[in-house]
């Protein structure tokens, strides 16, 4: 039986295949998650059968949480595997003449550095620094060079970002 999809989750897959740029790192982390929910499957095939058991299933509450936990262990678990064979390893760059995607890069706004790492949109923390290379910042610094000047607009105002270094 398949269940319908909600526009939610559609959106949720329809963002996922747009950037498959990932770091070494978060393709490991990714692997040994694959892993782990493979493993858990046959016990909760276990629970699946076991409720089943207890009586009428139209009403058995347990069975229905244990059918539900197992389909989304197999969702969870095609969804890694999606990405995992269409993941693009990001390499860390081996020129620093150009921003590209895995370079850490130091702007001055205002007088104030700041440092952002470039990353996949998967990976982003902008608190930290890690920005997709498809954000507005992280599009406009590709390909510039040390000592290049970029303007960005964000919610109405434009930033005025210089490049300082790349690493």
């Amino acid at each position: 039986m398949r269940l319908p999809t909600r526009k939610k989750e559609r959106e949720r897959q329809m963002s996922r295949t747009t950037d498959n740029h990932i770091t070494q790192n978060a393709f490991d982390k990714m692997c040994k998650k694959l892993e782990r929910l493979e493993k858990s499957l046959r016990d909760l095939a276990a629970e699946v059968t076991r409720t089943q058991e207890m009586g009428d299933l139209s009403e058995n509450a347990a069975y229905q949480e244990a059918k539900f936990t197992l389909r989304r262990t197999m969702g969870q678990i095609e969804g890694l595997k999606e990405r995992i064979k269409n993941a693009i390893i990001i390499k860390k760059p081996v020129s620093n003449d150009l921003v590209q995607i895995g370079s850490i890069v130091i702007v001055v706004r205002d007088g104030k550095q700041t440092q952002f790492e470039i990353l996949g949109s998967h990976e982003t923390d902008p608190l930290r620094g890690k920005i997709s290379h498809l954000s507005p910042i992280g599009s406009a610094l590709i390909g510039k060079k040390v000592s290049d000047k970029v303007s960005v607009e964000i919610a109405g105002d434009i930033m005025e970002y210089e490049v300082i270094s790349i690493e």
